[in-house]
This record gives structure tokens, C-alpha cells and sequence, in this order.
């Protein structure tokens, strides 16, 4: 997502890689400046979660309208790899004006956060997620099934609109917080006002902790030891289910993936949730269960009494200062420590339970078409488009055609996959104007790295505290987690919070995308490693084995 461009003189058209054409469907979509959103879609889409993240990122208008905010969104698959761009929604001459409405209309929901979240948004969001669970998809008749979906893409739009209303105000508050703080005591102090913010419990850390509770049960008995020690991830249900111990243990994990698996390793809707697909859970159990002292619960007490004497030591620091200034502390303080719960908590709730349920509907329309010949797979239901979908019934009379431009669309992807896909396209205006938006987006997408001077040294942006020295480990999915041994450092593209587990194990984190707000970053500094973010090219540059000493402090990671 880039920040917002302003307007000089002689902006600059971005050049094009040969190997990656660009087709402008008008010459203003080629005057926008776009970013790659490699934090949440590093890799290319297929045609249904393309749809998705158009109709997602289409929620920020509507948010950026009930602010009154002076933005607009645009979002577009070039190459099957998703593409924003954020651009002024009034003349120049009205910018500054309109910036002033938007940056009183977040403020004033900042101070309301804890009532927004618990008597509006939540409440609405478990409504539509009540709606989906209360539909019989595989009862349904064909003609409900279409109507279902019809609803489905309305409730998207409303559930993402919601989304933004949500972190608007969160990351706005988090980020001003986080100036004030260093504008009071110091511009150097990256990460004294985030100790303020930690030791509060969201959904995903609770997702982890739940994690590593049934390592400790599986742990603690013989028998249950064996099963995970002696079995692929794959054939752990069915091993445990030889024994009445084993049964029960099914039962726990049941109960945990019916609470924390409407979720995959990654943002989408064509990824499989661990509830279809739960090896990656008993992956990283196997993994707990051989490693007793990766396990370990965070110390959220110990984290607590941190942020209170933080907070104890700030108010004694605020006591010669004016009233307004202690004022506006305390009132970014209290927003911000709400956001940083909410940070987390919406993602579970939207970006994770919303998208599951949305799958299971597209879902059922694969499980259809693949039994009427439609189809070769289910799954295969993730090439066609909602509009192809809501023709059900022309699917079915033409099987030969869908399966057809199914083999073509696997076939761009599969091509695109071996595209480098630019980090910008469009029209450079230069550097984005100064604005606390401007500045909070930068904090959480991160920006271009800074520029290293030294051969074995690579740059980022601080993440989290601390520095660490140990083995890299370069993966790319969940799938590949069974390789990190506890004190290696995680290199990877970006981390999604069903990652969260794995900073159990890990020494330290380093990602191409991100900034200090990102998910990866608040996490990391939750589970006390150092983290540095937003490097841009960590995971073509680092290798798997190397020995790297990662700065989280500096922001730099040091090939050995």
C-alpha cells in the first residue's frame, strides 16, 4: 500500500521490465503511483482471491468517506500480483483543509475505540459470520446457492469496509503515540513507548498459547509422545485414534482448530484453512513436543508489570510539563493500548474467520461443478471468477470449456510466478507529503530499505529490540516450519499471525515487508527476539544455513 503522492512539477514515469508488460485500462490508472502489497499477497492470485482483494481494498473508501479522509484507494492484479495505490481525493488547494476534518473525525473515534469495537464492530461482524454459519450450503438448492453467493459478495464488501473503519483509527493511534513519546523524550527511542503497549491479550497470541498448552498435555503422556514423534503430521488423527487416550487427545484437537482454525499460513481465500488441512498444526506440536523449552508461555505478567513501571516512569517524567500535554499522552496512551489489541483482534476476526466462511461457500460450488464433471478438482473452483460462478448452471452444460480455461489460467500463473514482479509501477511524484497518515502507513507497510554501504550488511527497519547471532532459516511457508530449530533466525517474505507459533522457536525474525507496526514486528517484541522488517530482499539475498547476526536495534542483519 503506498502513501499517498503529492503533486510536483515533473513526476516521473516508472519503467517497465520487459519481461513484466503493463496494460493501463486508461491513461489515469497510469498516473497513479502503485505499490506491490508483498506483505499480505507476495505471491500471484488466481481469478476468485483477485476478486477478493479488489473488493478488500475497496473498503477503504468507504472508511476514508465516513473520516473524511482526503484519500481514495485503488487496487488492481497486474501479472496476478496485487497492486495499490492510494491518491488524493481533492484538489491540492484543499488538501491541508480536508486533512484537518479527517485527523479530528480519528481522533475522536481513537477516544471511542473500546465502545466501537464491543457495541458496533464486533457485534456486527459476528452477525454476518452467524449468517454464514447458519446456511446449509450442502442442502441448499442450486438457485439458493447462487443467491447465497450474490449475498456472500455484499457482506464481503460490508465485512471489509468495517476493516478499515477498524484500523484507521487503531494504526493512527499506535503511530502518534509512538511520535509523542519520542518528541518528549527523545527522537532515538524506537521502542520505549511500544513498552507501554505490550503484555495485553489478543486472539493471537492466545492462538499461541492454546498451541503450546497441548504440547505440554501431549507432552506429559508416554503414549501421545510416541504418536507425534513416531508419525508423519499427515497421519496423526488417524494414529490417535487407535487409542482412548489418543481420542481424547482428538477431541482437544478438535476443540482448538474449531477455535483457531478458520485460518491458513497465509491471507486468502484459495489457501486451505488448518480445519480442511491441519498438518501445519500438528507440524509445529511435533516440533513443540521435541523441544520442551520453545514452549514456553509468554510471560505476560512479567510483560505487564514492564509496561506499568514504563508508564509510572513516564508520569513522573510528564509531571513539570502542561496540563494539555499530560492530557494528550494520557488519551493516546489508553488509544493506543487498546490498539494494539485490536490490531490483532481484527485480523482474527475479518481477515481470518470472515475469509474461511467465504471459502466454504466457494467451496461448495467446487464440490458441484468436480461432481458433475465440471471440474477435474474442487479446488480448480479458485481459476473461475464470481461472475463465471453465479452461472452455475451454464458451467454444467459446457464442462469441456470451464476445465479448459482452467489449464490456461494455471498455466499464467504458473508464468507469473517466475516474473519478479516490480516493487512500484505508475507515475513516481516523488517523496509522499508529511501527514500523520502518511506517516502511520510508512510504520506499518515499512518503505524502500535503507541503502547498505557495506558488502555484508543488509538493511531494514527496526522490529523489535535486541541482537541475536544464529542459523538462517529461509521459508516460505508453514509447510516448511519442521526446519526451524529453536535459536534459528526466520527469513521469510512476510509473517501472518497463524506464523506466531514459529516465535516460540525462533531466535530472531528478519522479513522482506514491514514496518515497526507490522504484525511481525509487535509480535516479535510480545515474544522478546529481535526483529528487523521491511528489508526488501532478505529472502534473496540470506541463504538457508548462512550465519547471520540480526540488529534490532539498528535495523541491519550482518552475513557472516
Amino acid at each position: 500500500m503506498s502513501a499517498v503522492a503529492p503533486s510536483p512539477a515533473a513526476p516521473v514515469l516508472i519503467p517497465v521490465p520487459p519481461e513484466f508488460p503493463v496494460t493501463w485500462a486508461t491513461p489515469d490508472e497510469q498516473r497513479l503511483f502503485w505499490t506491490q502489497d508483498r506483505m499480505h499477497a507476495p505471491e500471484p492470485v488466481g481469478p476468485l482471491d483477485s476478486a477478493i482483494w479488489i473488493l478488500a481494498y475497496g473498503g477503504i473508501n468507504a472508511a476514508a468517506s465516513r473520516y473524511e479522509l482526503p484519500i481514495r484507494a485503488h487496487c488492481r492484479c497486474v501479472n496476478s500480483y496485487v497492486y495499490m495505490a492510494v491518491a488524493p481525493a481533492v484538489p491540492p488547494d484543499q488538501m491541508e483543509a480536508q486533512g484537518q476534518r479527517g485527523d479530528q473525525r480519528l481522533k475522536d473515534a481513537m477516544g471511542r475505540l473500546d465502545a466501537l469495537w464491543n457495541d458496533e464492530w464486533l457485534p456486527e461482524i459476528k452477525s454476518h459470520l452467524a449468517w454464514w454459519a447458519a446456511f446449509d450450503l450442502r442442502a441448499a438448492s442450486t438457485s439458493s446457492l447462487v443467491a447465497h453467493l450474490q449475498e456472500t459478495k455484499t457482506r464481503l464488501e460490508r465485512i471489509w469496509q468495517l476493516h478499515f473503519q477498524i484500523v484507521f483509527p487503531v494504526y493512527m493511534a499506535m503511530s502518534q503515540f509512538d511520535e509523542l513519546y519520542r518528541d518528549l523524550f527523545g527522537r532515538d527511542k524506537a521502542f520505549d513507548a511500544f513498552k507501554m503497549l505490550q503484555g495485553f491479550d489478543n486472539k493471537t497470541l492466545q492462538a499461541g498459547q492454546a498451541l503450546a498448552a497441548l504440547a505440554r498435555k501431549a507432552r506429559a503422556d508416554s503414549e501421545l509422545q510416541s504418536v507425534f514423534q513416531r508419525t508423519e503430521p499427515a497421519a496423526v488423527m488417524k494414529t490417535l485414534a487407535a487409542t482412548s487416550q489418543g481420542r481424547a487427545f482428538q477431541s482437544d484437537l478438535r476443540e482448538y482448530l474449531e477455535l483457531y482454525g478458520q485460518r491458513g499460513d497465509k491471507w486468502g481465500v484459495g489457501y486451505r484453512s488448518w480445519i480442511e488441512d491441519p498438518t501445519p498444526v500438528f507440524r509445529m506440536l511435533k516440533d513443540y513436543i521435541a523441544a520442551p523449552d520453545s514452549t514456553s508461555d509468554l510471560d505476560q505478567a512479567t510483560l505487564g508489570a514492564e509496561r506499568d513501571r514504563a508508564i509510572s516512569a513516564a508520569n513522573e517524567r510528564l509531571k513539570g510539563y502542561p496540563e494539555p500535554v499530560r492530557e494528550e499522552f494520557a488519551f493516546l496512551l489508553k488509544a493506543a493500548q487498546t490498539g494494539s489489541l485490536l490490531s490483532e483482534d481484527h485480523g482474527f476476526w475479518i481477515d481470518f474467520c470472515a475469509m474461511y466462511r467465504a471459502r466454504c461457500v466457494f467451496m461448495e460450488f467446487g464440490r458441484r461443478l468436480a461432481n458433475a464433471g465440471t471440474l477435474a478438482d474442487a479446488e480448480d473452483v479458485f481459476y473461475l471468477t464470481i461472475d463465471e460462478l453465479l452461472d452455475i448452471d451454464g458451467l454444467t452444460q459446457q464442462p469441456a470449456s470451464p476445465r479448459a480455461a482452467i489449464q490456461e489460467r494455471k498455466a499464467e500463473l504458473d508464468r507469473c510466478r517466475r516474473l519478479m514482479a516490480p516493487p512500484v509501477l505508475g507515475t513516481d511524484f516523488g517523496p509522499p507529503p508529511d501527514s500523520p497518515i502518511n506517516r502511520f502507513l510508512a510504520k506499518f507497510f515499512g518503505g524502500p530499505p535503507p541503502a547498505s554501504d557495506v558488502p555484508n550488511v543488509l538493511k531494514g527497519y527496526a522490529g523489535a529490540p535486541g541482537k541475536v547471532t544464529g542459523t538462517a532459516r529461509v521459508i516460505r511457508s508453514l509447510d516448511e516450519a519442521g526446519r526451524l530449530q529453536r535459536g534459528d533466525i526466520l527469513v521469510t517474505d512476510t509473517t501472518a499471525p497463524p506464523w506466531t507459533p514459529l516465535f516460540a522457536t525462533a531466535g530472531g525474525i528478519v522479513t522482506d515487508t514491514g514496518g515497526i507496526l507490522s504484525h511481525c514486528a509487535v509480535v516479535a517484541r510480545e515474544y522478546r527476539i529481535p526483529a528487523v522488517v521491511g528489508t526488501a530482499r532478505a529472502t534473496a539475498m540470506i541463504r538457508d544455513g548462512d550465519l547471520i547476526e540480526v540488529d534490532g536495534d539498528a535495523g541491519t542483519i550482518r552475513m557472516m
